[in-house]
């Protein structure tokens, strides 16, 4: 059972990709007024989380540069190879202060984000019994999801090939899932045809 207590929640976004289908740094290309990857922190960052930590990887210097005069963390996963999710989330995990005890997960190329949509899922975080929270979309899990402290050793401990789907699926019975009618928690951006259509 989560604490009552109102849970402090810091965010980890994972931006360690190769993009190899998008041929570039996906995470770098323009998104309004600022990058992709801007844009995800600005939206985080406006929500209330903090600290935001940025585990960075394939394109680390082109991510640092963009987010130059961004209040982020910037740890680097040096098994970012591998194409692993769950490398780079633990590399992200031990960076947390011991006074975080919720946990934002996002993706870098999920710019479609909006803050509203991030507050209301920090909102039923705070008043859910259960430790995860995971927006749903016509039954679809999405990004970004949330996991209370209690929660973080398994994440911690697990193992390639083991992921975060097997993570999700061995805690059913802790997840409280928001369903939401806004395909941004499903979206991201893989191919040119992708940023083509959804960029601002």
């Amino acid at each position: 059972m989560m604490s009552q207590i109102e849970p402090h929640i810091a965010g980890i976004v994972l931006a360690a990709g190769a993009s190899r289908r998008m041929g570039q740094p996906k995470l770098v290309l323009p998104w309004g007024q600022t990058t992709v990857i801007g844009r995800v922190v600005s939206v985080l960052h406006q929500a209330g989380i903090a600290p935001i930590i940025v585990v960075t990887g394939a394109h680390r210097h082109q991510v640092e540069k963009a987010l130059e005069g961004f209040s982020v963390m910037l740890v680097y996963n040096p098994w970012h190879f591998q194409d692993e999710m769950v490398l780079s989330l633990q590399v992200g995990m031990r960076a947390l202060p011991q006074e975080a005890d919720g946990l934002a997960i996002a993706l870098g190329d999920q710019p479609q984000i909006h803050t509203a949509l991030v507050r209301h899922l920090m909102e039923a975080f705070r008043q859910s019994g259960k430790p995860i929270l995971v927006p749903s979309f016509r039954m679809r899990r999405g990004h970004p999801w949330l996991v209370h402290r209690s929660l973080w050793h398994d994440l911690l401990h697990l193992q390639p090939p083991q992921n975060l789907r097997d993570f999700l699926n061995s805690h059913a019975q802790d997840i409280d899932y928001l369903h939401v009618e806004d395909e941004a928690v499903l979206s991201d951006l893989d191919t040119p045809q992708d940023y083509a259509r959804q960029k601002p």
